[in-house]
């Protein structure tokens, strides 16, 4: 790494977001993260458009690109309302290829980085997902658990019910 500052990984993890359905880095956050210019990252993918089908990296439409400017606070870094072209996003593959078209010190760390931030989110939605299965469980065991404390009430509400209609029982056996 020598003389390498690592990038934090709030600042990575600040630059994907969930478009498509998929995780995604925009093409302005990346090339700010590898230390080029935009231009310069669109060059070298264009150059080598092969290695990056359409779920490795897809253009914005300008219905998404309007939505995204929504939800990102920020619109620094060459994402302003001014655009001469729609970005392009990358997908963690997308990203990963990226490491062989952009061949610096630098591009080879921050992927590494970007790569352990996705298998971190990857590992985080694992998780959520888990905790929600356990919640489904635990609350349809409680609902279980209301439908037969519903069931002993009443069963009581019957048994009491029939404790006050019962009619005095006439004693046999011997009289004193």
């Amino acid at each position: 790494m020598g003389n390498e500052i690592l990038l934090s990984e709030e600042l990575i993890s600040n630059k994907i977001y969930f478009i498509r359905n998929q995780k995604v880095m925009f093409d302005s956050d990346l090339a700010l993260l590898y230390g080029i210019e935009t231009r310069i990252l669109k060059q070298a993918v264009k150059r080598n458009l092969s290695r990056f089908p359409e779920d490795f990296m897809f253009e914005l439409t300008k219905i998404e690109y309007d939505s995204s400017r929504s939800q990102i606070v920020t619109l620094k870094n060459g994402r302003g309302s001014n655009l001469k072209y729609l970005p392009s996003v990358f997908t963690e593959h997308g990203v990963l290829m990226l490491s062989s078209v952009l061949k610096s010190d630098k591009a080879i760390q921050t992927n590494i980085q970007i790569m352990r931030i996705f298998s971190k989110v990857r590992q985080m939605l694992l998780d959520t997902t888990d905790l929600k299965i356990d919640i489904l469980q635990i609350q349809k065991k409680l609902e279980n658990h209301d439908k037969n404390i519903e069931l002993v009430f009443s069963y009581l509400d019957e048994l009491s019910e029939k404790k006050e209609n019962e009619t005095p029982r006439t004693k046999i056996g011997y009289k004193k």
